[in-house]
């Protein structure tokens, strides 16, 4: 099914729910009574995107839906800082280099009380494989998934794979034989702490703790998300109580949340970043110089500065530099002059005129970061139409490449250059039109490679070509920031910006 086809889907599936729920109102208003004091243990979160569906396969690179759903459904393997260690798989081996076994926990169950075998987890991979979607380059090198046996599964590949631990942890485990169908996926059923018990799309998901889990019990009865589009509402939800936790806390909310009573706010270096890319199929970006003008036309450090101030950072790399395997490149200057005269060599020397497109629900902050650009470009000539546009419609064209220049936010979710450098930069993934096989070269190496060294050289070398040849301007490394009452403990911000509420417990006031 083309990825076209499952978005309509979706869109309407999301039309007959709402249609069906009348419409009610997004606000989950779960922050009293959470206090433990005899209401329970119910937390409510405003998110700063909300998911738009549950399919976590579908939309295996999109935090909004990975965030919520890691608390139903579990991976064989999770990241503990820089190490690796059990979750479904109890163990691995890597016996030889094209060659990993995982054996599966014994006596694991899914939420309905059934068992958990090595056909689940295969059943998963396959359908992530089969799906093509944002993930796909991670499973390239792949050729087999097979159940050995009950509780063995083992992983064939085409090559030396030291990245394959890392793409375990993207890998939620849903019940072969279940999962291709369309209403599995509106109350999908995981190992996991907690199961669906509410979605309502682009409204309200409520998790309700799973009395059948395996391990320790979590202290929270429920935790509801609940949709508050705009930043202003969710702040004032936070000060009210209405909600306890907020995230997406942009650079001029920071004074307010701070100054609020009973209210922390936190913000930690993270995973996640900025970056504009070109169409680089499409002229003029199809020309090296175009870009490269486009980014010596932006003064990049002010326009950080000023937008985010302790929220972000000026980007040394196409990813994070708290990821593994990021070099500390020069960042290119401010230099208009330099920018007019490579448009000139281009062939444009009165500028052009081209678009640039976002995601509404992506904040203010991100409107105000594409202003900024579009106001820089218009000194050198370049005229930009901006265009933005509802997540779900952005996502489509993002994914299909109907656009010119995209300005987005973006997080490694593994911490490993490979999951944005190897996964959407090669030529086979066609994500932003770019090729270039010296580049693919040098990731294939560093993917097989399992000599962490090795893999950091190589990575160097790829995203200096990146750099160089202006695949998209990078802008900002970013914090990951959420405020939240006093009342919750145990709160531990995640650098992926996928926050796990599993650990939270609810004090009374």
């Amino acid at each position: 099914m083309s990825r076209r086809r499952r978005l309509t889907r979706v869109l309407a599936a999301i039309a007959v729910l709402a249609a069906g729920s009348g419409l009610l109102a997004a606000c989950g208003g779960g922050g009293a009574g959470g206090d433990g004091s005899g209401g329970g243990q119910n937390l409510t979160v405003a998110p700063g995107t909300f998911p738009v569906a549950l399919d976590v396969h579908e939309w295996s690179a999109e935090a909004a839906v990975a965030g919520p759903m890691q608390h139903v459904m579990e991976t064989l393997v999770a990241r503990n800082g820089e190490e690796f260690v059990p979750e479904l798989a109890e163990s691995w081996t890597n016996p030889d280099e094209l060659t990993w076994v995982f054996t599966l926990r014994s006596g694991v169950t899914f939420s309905d009380g059934t068992p958990l075998t090595a056909e689940d987890v295969r059943a998963s991979a396959q359908r992530l494989i089969d799906i093509e979607g944002s993930l796909a380059p991670l499973w390239a090198q792949v050729e087999s998934v097979e159940a050995t046996d009950e509780h063995t599964l083992t992983v064939t590949t085409s090559q030396p794979l030291g990245t394959l631990l890392s793409t375990m942890t993207l890998l939620y485990i849903g019940q072969a034989g279940k999962m291709e169908s369309e209403d599995y996926w509106r109350s999908p059923i995981g190992t996991g702490p907690y199961v669906v018990s509410e979605y309502l799309p682009d409204q309200k998901l409520t998790l309700s703790r799973n009395e059948k889990y395996r391990g320790e019990r979590p202290t929270l009865d429920t935790i509801t998300y609940t949709n508050m589009p705009e930043e202003a509402a969710r702040i004032t939800a936070l000060s009210t109580g209405e909600v306890d936790y907020v995230g997406g806390i942009g650079a001029d909310s920071v004074a307010q949340v701070e100054s609020m009573d009973g209210v922390t706010y936190e913000a930690k270096p993270g995973w996640s970043y900025f970056f504009n890319w070109f169409n680089s199929s499409r002229e003029p970006f199809d020309d090296p110089r175009v870009r490269q003008a486009m980014w010596y036309a932006v003064d990049v450090k002010s326009i950080v500065e000023d937008l985010f101030g302790s929220q972000a950072v000026l980007a040394r790399a196409p990813i994070p530099q708290d990821v593994f395997g990021a070099p500390a490149l020069e960042p290119y200057p401010y230099d208009p002059e330099k920018a007019k005269q490579l448009l000139a060599e281009a062939g444009y020397p009165d500028g052009f005129t081209t678009s640039l497109q976002w995601s509404a629900s992506s904040g203010d902050s991100m409107t105000s970061f594409a202003q900024a650009f579009i106001s820089a470009w218009a000194n050198v000539g370049v005229t930009v139409e901006p265009l933005p546009k509802e997540r779900a419609v952005w996502l489509e064209d993002l994914n299909s490449l109907n656009w010119d220049m995209n300005l987005q936010g973006n997080t490694v979710a593994t911490g490993d250059a490979d999951y944005t450098l190897g996964r959407l930069y090669l030529c086979s993934a066609d994500r932003n039109g770019y090729c270039n096989p010296e580049l693919d070269k040098l990731l294939n190496q560093a993917k097989a490679s399992l000599d962490p060294k090795e893999r950091i050289e190589l990575y160097r070398q790829a995203a200096q070509i990146m750099w160089s040849d202006a695949v998209g301007i990078f802008p900002a490394d970013r914090t990951v920031s959420a405020a939240y009452r006093n009342t919750l403990q145990n709160v531990q911000l995640e650098p992926s910006g996928r926050e796990s509420f599993v650990g939270v417990s609810i004090a009374a006031d």
